[in-house]
């Protein structure tokens, strides 16, 4: 009697997320979890681009986290920040998704 040859099962097909597709996910779900925030820190590599945007990090001792100013913003605040200046901003926290990393992006600044 000949017993049945079993054929192996093909691995089912594994659909992967391209990098883009990954990093808009997580920005919908970083976005849509924490809306805004106030942070105190100090300004550390401060940038005013030629565009009028301002591009900073905002640290304490054990960490940073960058910052985007836009112009339509900034304008509004009576001083320019620099670095060494304790603030205190109201920020949006998003994901820039090209380099995938998440960023505030100030609204006030004092």
């Amino acid at each position: 009697m000949l017993k049945p040859v079993l054929q192996p099962q093909k691995p089912s097909p594994i659909k992967a997320l391209t990098v883009s597709q990954l990093n808009r996910q997580v920005k919908g779900l970083l976005e849509g979890q924490i809306s805004s925030v106030i942070l105190e820190g100090e300004v550390s590599n401060f940038i005013a681009a030629g565009s009028g945007h301002w591009y900073f990090s905002l640290k304490d001792s054990q960490a940073q986290v960058r910052c985007t100013c836009w112009k339509g913003r900034n304008q509004a605040f009576n001083f320019r920040p620099k670095d060494g200046d304790a603030i205190l901003v109201r920020a949006k926290v998003t994901l820039y998704e090209a380099r995938g990393e998440y960023q505030l992006t100030v609204e006030t600044m004092q």
